[in-house]
């Protein structure tokens, strides 16, 4: 009735959030040791819940189906004297192969990911860190792209849960605040590529405009499964912040998913562990690394290199399976990350090594001996280590689904 013609401009890159708004995210000091342009949180603060239970209660719970491992936190591990001065050691040992990797990873994705728009603007990757191995690793590559490169990347960090997925509350909101085709997951190392398939089948089974939005590629700094593209390096060696828990890594939890806690348009739910800001070595780990930054040498990943994935990790951990008898490849851990985290947090019952490992499983021996696990050394093992969890005694043993294996 008042104009001859209407002209329907629709906008894709921008998904609105149904229901009530979106949440906001949090950000350093109030929530992690980080500075608040380090790293934006996509989860909500759980810091004044009781989520925290003794191990035999946690692991009981989680042996009888009742509870899945997101839903409640194991105790904090505090390093004694000795264990902190192998994390030390062990970060003067590494800084510099992390820094590398660091720069060719971010370097990588700065040519590949970058692209221009129709206004002639450079649209540059955003970061989408999985909380909680991969947000030390987002911290120093966005530092690494500011000093070098003089390019501000945004770096976000969500949460991704194995066997339920990743949480698409924070995807609706990297939607709304930036184009998906920009975002980049990020993570510390890869094992035998479980995070890999679920980041996959998440991203697969999105609703509505969500499905295909994202890109399901994961950048890492260690790849020893042979199972992204991207990648500092094949050789499995030792991140230094896999050493440790909270306390290097902005003193922030494991992420929390439980439904009388979270609601479906909520963040997942982490702790800032506050009380332990005296034993934080954050940034200890990132100033140790980027130390380093000025004699690496920058430039993406070598052309000649083969980075088709080729899952070899999955198909030795199946191996190992059939060697050892445990027909759940979930109880098989690959890896100096994984295996570290077997010997924190789970019911550990044995290690594989590699003879050549060297000091890099300095910090598992130690580790080992105090849980009196054995150790067995073997020749033929693509990875320097990997973790068994016991296959009967199940306490803490969890399977694809998050709850125990029979």
């Amino acid at each position: 009735a008042h104009a001859p013609l209407v002209l329907v401009a629709p906008l894709p890159d921008r998904v609105p959030a149904p229901g009530r708004p979106l949440p906001q995210p949090l950000h350093g000091p109030a929530f992690s040791s980080y500075p608040a342009e380090d790293v934006a949180w996509l989860l909500q603060d759980l810091s004044e819940v009781r989520l925290e239970a003794p191990t035999e209660e946690r692991e009981e719970a989680i042996q009888s189906g009742g509870a899945h491992y997101a839903e409640s936190l194991p105790l904090e591990y505090q390093p004694d004297p000795e264990y902190q001065q192998l994390f030390h050691d062990a970060l003067a040992a590494s800084a510099r192969r992390v820094a590398q990797a660091v720069a060719t990873v971010t370097d990588t994705l700065l040519v590949e990911r970058s692209r221009t728009r129709p206004d002639g603007t450079t649209a540059r990757p955003v970061l989408a860190s999985l909380a909680r191995a991969g947000t030390p690793v987002g911290v120093l590559m966005r530092r690494w792209a500011r000093l070098t490169h003089g390019v501000d990347l945004p770096h976000h960090t969500l949460s991704i849960v194995r066997g339920r997925g990743i949480d698409t509350t924070a995807l609706r909101w990297l939607a709304a605040h930036h184009d998906p085709a920009d975002v980049v997951f990020v993570d510390g190392w890869t094992g035998k590529g479980a995070i890999t398939r679920e980041l996959a089948e998440a991203l697969d089974t999105l609703p509505g405009p969500l499905r295909g939005a994202f890109c399901a590629d994961l950048a890492v700094l260690a790849d020893p499964g042979s199972c992204v593209s991207v990648f500092g390096t094949r050789d499995d060696f030792l991140i230094p912040s896999a050493c440790l828990n909270s306390t290097v890594s902005g003193l922030v939890s494991r992420t929390v998913l439980r439904a009388d806690l979270i609601g479906p348009d909520e963040f997942h739910g982490a702790k800032h562990y506050r009380e332990l800001a005296d034993a934080d070595l954050s940034e200890t780990f990132l100033a140790a690394v980027e130390a380093h930054f000025p004699e690496v040498t920058p430039g993406p990943m070598d052309p000649s290199v083969d980075r088709t994935p080729t899952m070899a990790g999955w198909r030795a951990v199946e191996r190992i399976g059939e060697e050892y008898g445990i027909a759940d490849v979930n109880l098989i851990k690959p890896g100096v990350g994984e295996t570290t985290r077997v010997l924190l947090r789970r019911v550990p019952w044995r290690i594989v090594a590699r003879r050549d490992a060297g000091p890099d499983l300095d910090h598992i021996r130690l580790l080992a001996d105090r849980r009196g696990v054995p150790i067995e050394e073997v020749d033929d093992l693509p990875y320097r280590c990997l973790g068994l969890i016991h296959p009967q005694y199940t306490r803490g043993a969890t399977g694809a689904d998050g709850k125990a294996a029979r």
